[in-house]
């Protein structure tokens, strides 16, 4: 079971409303809009992704690193790594 599992619809919910501002960014362009609009809208999609990617991570550090490292799986310093990159890749971007 993954992290998110428990919030797997509102996941998916937050993702399809994202979806939708890319389909408006795409209509915007295909209109001309004024260019500040399509960025600010490009901004508000691009927060809306961050914010989804955090609630993951932060999903994942609560319940697979977590369950790693109280069970004293041998993974537990893969699970530590890999949530450090995770946060690395979310940082850069």
């Amino acid at each position: 079971m993954r992290g998110y599992t428990d919030d797997k619809d509102a996941v998916m919910k937050r993702l399809r409303r994202i979806e939708g501002q890319v389909r408006g960014l795409q209509r915007m362009v295909d209109e001309d809009a004024y260019c500040i609009d399509v960025l600010t809208q490009i901004s508000a999609a691009t927060r809306a992704l961050e914010s989804v990617a955090l609630h993951l991570l932060e999903e994942h550090m609560s319940h697979c690193v977590r369950e790693a490292v109280a069970a004293g799986s041998p993974d537990a310093d893969a699970k530590m790594a890999e949530a450090a990159a995770a946060v690395a890749r979310l940082v850069r971007s």
